[in-house]
């Protein structure tokens, strides 16, 4: 398959197609009810969740972005989306396979991929649960900001890297 990007052994990195929605969108719910529940509450959880519902937010997300999968025996472990160039949009490893070194792997593609178009910065908007993360790949706090989902209030941060040449 020449689509792929990255393969090792166990795993390969292509681009998003459409017909992973429905499998991304299992992932990212998941991933919120299990792997963020010790730093957000059950409502804090269901309002964020409830953005896989916007089928429109995610349609645009696979035209308009820079999309990468993570596959396992053609399966979707993890994805990555670069939106614009520099803005780190999405980025979410299935709950069965945290600290197996997806989300680094994802990240250093797109770190690569903004670098190629000559982005200075990359910049997120990331989750108490995603922050040390972002700052072991040496992303600063910019911004520590309260964001309204469905009227609940929740806390992210907003980071920026300053990209090297």
């Amino acid at each position: 398959m020449k689509n792929n990007i990255f393969n090792s052994h166990n795993m390969t990195v292509r681009k998003g197609m459409n017909d992973d929605l429905p499998e991304m969108l299992q992932l990212f719910t998941a991933t919120i009810d299990e792997i963020c529940k010790k730093d957000y509450d059950l409502q804090q959880l269901q309002a964020w969740k409830s953005g896989g519902e916007n089928k429109e937010r995610w349609i645009k997300v696979m035209r308009d972005q820079h999309v990468l999968i993570a596959l396992t025996e053609n399966k979707i472990v993890g994805f990555c989306t670069l939106d614009q160039g520099n803005y780190i949009d999405l980025l979410f490893v299935h709950k069965d396979y945290q600290h197996k070194g997806i989300a680094s792997m994802l990240y250093n593609l797109i770190e690569k991929e903004a670098l190629q178009h000559h982005e200075r910065e990359l910049t997120a908007d990331v989750s108490k649960t995603a922050r040390p993360f972002f700052e072991k790949n040496g992303f600063q706090v910019v911004l520590e900001q309260t964001v309204y989902v469905k009227g609940i209030a929740m806390m992210n941060y907003k980071m920026a890297k300053t990209l090297i040449f």
